[in-house]
């Protein structure tokens, strides 16, 4: 199995790593971890592309993945940094948007959990999953818009099981999609933005939480580029800055950390730091 980091519209890339890897849909299994789209020049060619692997590949939704539903939707205006109006212009916008509100918010196979950002140390595997799940139905159900229109915001800033309604999905959003830093009780923080060691007063970086209870496991995520790659036994960390000029990776998974491999493409910059 191969697990690859944002693409966020580098299609051409995102081409050149599955002919690097020599992906077969019929032999291969692919999870891409969130941020499929934005900022990069080709959103609507990494859709297309996604969508036609079918059961080979499952797609995590990132932060600007359910964006581009919320804009899509007319709950949210387009950004001046977005590069998603060709995909929305698309005659086949609508059956790309359709797919895409289907992918997952997390993923669990081969004893590794993946989501596109975080989870909170409170939360188990088992956990963490079912919270996706609340999450997945409600994008898929008859009530998106309304989601979508309340899906924004840092409050609630800490998960409680007493939580209900919006103020629940929003926790569980916010933590598998924009998560980077937390304090020990696992209340987030949204403002930094840099590498693991600027963590402000207080707060750790998620996954270096004491006792977090998803440690046994091995939690594979993107989005947190000035990270980079990262390969621990409880870790892996893929979003190595695609659209930065940094590179688009994969890893493929072994039975250990050391017989992981890591597979990279270097990419164009095609955004500007702070764009």
């Amino acid at each position: 199995m191969y697990l690859i980091g944002d693409v966020q519209g580098c299609d051409e890339a995102l081409q050149r790593l599955l002919d690097k890897i020599g992906f077969s849909a019929s032999r291969d299994r692919l999870v891409v971890l969130g941020d499929l789209v934005n900022r990069g020049p080709n959103s609507l060619a990494v859709l297309r592309r996604l969508m036609a692997l079918g059961d080979a590949a499952c797609s995590l939704l990132g932060n600007h993945d359910l964006h581009l539903l919320a804009v899509a939707h007319r709950r949210r205006t387009r950004h001046h940094h977005d590069t998603l109006d060709d995909l929305l212009d698309a005659p086949d916008a609508p059956a790309l948007l359709d797919w895409l509100r289907h992918q997952r918010m997390a993923c669990f196979e081969q004893g590794c959990l993946m989501v596109h950002a975080g989870v909170l140390p409170s939360w188990t595997a088992a956990q963490t999953m079912a919270l996706a799940g609340e999450v997945e139905a409600v994008l898929r159900g008859p009530h998106l818009a309304d989601f979508l229109h309340h899906m924004y915001g840092n409050q609630p800033a800490q998960w409680s099981e007493a939580l209900s309604g919006h103020a629940r999905l929003r926790v569980i959003v916010n933590a598998l999609t924009r998560l980077r830093f937390c304090s020990a009780e696992g209340v987030m923080e949204f403002e930094s933005k840099e590498g693991a060691g600027s963590a402000p007063p207080g707060y750790w970086p998620w996954f270096d939480v004491p006792g977090r209870r998803t440690a046994e496991v091995t939690v594979a995520f993107g989005h947190w580029s000035t990270l980079g790659w990262l390969n621990r036994p409880d870790l892996i960390s893929l979003d190595t800055g695609c659209v930065w000029g940094g590179c688009l990776s994969a890893c493929r998974l072994g039975a250990t950390p050391a017989e992981r491999e890591l597979i990279q493409v270097k990419c164009p910059q095609t955004r500007k730091p702070g764009a």
